[in-house]
């Protein structure tokens, strides 16, 4: 069986979409008939060459998306053939998988655990999380890393309570789930920083009460006259938002938290009485998500209109115009750029 497939063959260059041959299922490993993949800012990263070394060329990209189980290899429980499920980079329960190779015109293609840059993939078990067949795929692609990322960081991560203060930085989908989760949360008020009118505009409609422009304004001097900022989100990827996100929390307790990914090599500085004021700074694992307990929570936020995906998903691409697809991503021109297979 062959599959169409976007492969990075080499940095700094286009994708190439060609077919691919599949391998027989192995143990844990199940065959997936993608219908939505998600296109991230890891996806930018890894075509431009901004993660290091590839030594995995040439290879499969993707890593959120949703779909329908076609097949199914040996001692795979979770899942059946016929279920409708999200992909997701977060590991669940269930096989946890080295990635697959794939035959293309004589050559290996490698995969991770999971892909979806492709009409059909194999899948580690522990990637996939079942859904009901009534909720949207095209929703539920997103629930493989920007709706967890964005929403977990705020209930797992940073936790705030009704009435805490909380300000995003950066409004592309994760930060607008990050804005979304503080709003579900009662933080007030939320503030969203970015670079883009639209993209405030978006966080306006998804529950900030302010926005500050940060190419108009300095956001640590807009959210002092604010409020005391009690939690800082950084879904930028930019080293000064990272700084930024820091010196804006209030003494004595404040936290940043920080999501962004940055180009390989690149560092932050910060001024080290900054934690002698008090203040705190953590990371998160994709928002510190358990999929099989967390994804369908997030469902049910959704299908309860707790949730807002539709504005996150105004555009989709064919897998033809994947490069199109990760170029409106870089400039900004869509949030969260959606694959149609």
């Amino acid at each position: 069986m062959h599959t169409r497939a976007a492969i990075l063959v080499e940095t700094k260059h286009p994708l190439v979409v060609d077919k691919i041959k599949i391998p027989e299922l192995g143990s844990g490993q199940v065959l997936v008939k993608i219908k939505y993949s998600g296109v991230c800012h890891t996806q930018l990263l890894e075509v431009g060459g901004h993660r290091g070394e590839d030594p995995f060329l040439p290879h499969c990209l993707g890593h959120e998306g949703s779909g329908i189980v076609e097949d199914i290899g040996k001692d795979v429980n979770k899942v059946k053939t016929g279920d409708h499920v999200i992909l997701s980079w977060i590991k669940g329960s269930g096989a946890n998988v080295p990635g697959t190779v794939y035959e293309w015109n004589g050559k290996k293609v490698n995969a991770g655990a999971i892909t979806t840059f492709n009409d059909y993939a194999v899948i580690s078990e522990n990637r996939l999380t079942v859904i009901p067949k009534e909720f949207p795929l095209k929703k539920a692609a997103l629930l493989g890393c920007a709706v967890p990322t964005g929403l977990g960081t705020i209930f797992n991560t940073a936790k705030p309570t009704p009435g805490e203060s909380l300000a995003v930085f950066g409004c592309g989908g994760i930060g607008l789930c990050a804005v979304q989760g503080a709003a579900i949360a009662g933080c007030v008020p939320i503030i969203a920083i970015d670079i883009h009118e639209q993209k405030l505009e978006k966080a306006k409609q998804m529950g900030a009460k302010h926005v500050i422009h940060a190419k108009k304004q300095d956001p640590v001097e807009a959210l002092k006259d604010l409020c005391a900022l009690d939690y800082a989100i950084e879904a930028s990827g930019s080293p000064v938002a990272m700084r930024q996100a820091v010196q804006s929390v209030r003494p004595q307790g404040g936290l940043a938290v920080i999501i962004g990914n940055a180009h390989h090599g690149t560092e932050f500085s910060i001024d080290p009485k900054e934690f002698n004021k008090g203040k705190k700074i953590l990371g998160t694992w994709g928002g510190d998500n358990d999929p099989d307990i967390h994804y369908p929570r997030y469902c049910n936020l959704s299908q309860h209109g707790q949730l807002d995906l539709e504005t996150l998903t105004t555009k989709t691409y064919s897998l033809d115009h994947i490069d199109q697809a990760l170029e409106d991503l870089k400039q900004g021109a869509v949030l969260r750029p959606l694959i149609e297979m």
